[in-house]
């Protein structure tokens, strides 16, 4: 089973990437999900996104994830007004939004299904993509309520700190791994598009 699911992949990302590179002149690629490139680890994130333990002074409980998009950062709530502040890419213009969800699901290398409204927008994506380094879902996957936005991976940590997606919040792969292992199903998720005063 595990060589099938390897099998499949290899032949989606092949797929992938003679879509993307004989269809990249034709269509721009505004969220820049690129399927099958494969992330570059060695990639240095700028001091300000990178993940550190900040200040952060809130009514919410502990364990409370709160994600400011123009800020460009997620905060995981410790307690005594600390908080893990990871840096995130966002939803471009018109695809950012605010709201109270939960996390409903998590998955380790996750499929990749764009929603139809997202292959209206750009044909070219794969209608599915078997988990994998060359995912644009990245290493971990949280599901955001009953929306079709997550909290995940990249294989473009190059986007982090920029509003590029299509509503979902985006992670280097290490970070949102590190996130995963934190927050349980079920945790409380605060999306904001203006910084709390």
């Amino acid at each position: 089973m595990t060589k099938l699911r390897h099998l499949v992949w290899m032949l989606a990302a092949a797929t992938a990437l003679v879509l993307s590179t004989s269809q990249g002149f034709a269509q721009s690629r505004p969220d820049a999900d690129e399927p099958g490139l494969v992330a570059d680890d060695s990639y240095q994130l700028d001091p300000e996104w990178q993940k550190q333990v900040v200040y952060y002074r809130s009514n919410e409980a502990p364990g409370t994830i709160i994600i400011s998009t123009a800020e460009r950062h997620l905060y995981l709530l410790q307690g005594n007004g600390r908080a893990l502040r990871y840096g995130i890419g966002v939803g471009r213009e018109g695809f950012q939004w605010q709201g109270l969800v939960n996390i409903t699901r998590k998955a380790e290398w996750p499929d990749w299904v764009p929603p139809p409204e997202m292959i209206a927008r750009q044909p070219y994506l794969p209608r599915f993509m078997a988990g994998g380094p060359g995912n644009p879902l990245g290493a971990r996957a949280m599901y955001l309520g009953t929306t079709v936005y997550r909290i995940h991976g990249t294989n473009r940590p190059d986007t982090i700190g920029t509003a590029v997606s299509s509503g979902c919040f985006r992670l280097v792969n290490n970070d949102v791994a590190d996130l995963y292992n934190r927050v349980p199903v079920g945790t409380k998720v605060i999306i904001r598009q203006k910084p709390e005063l």
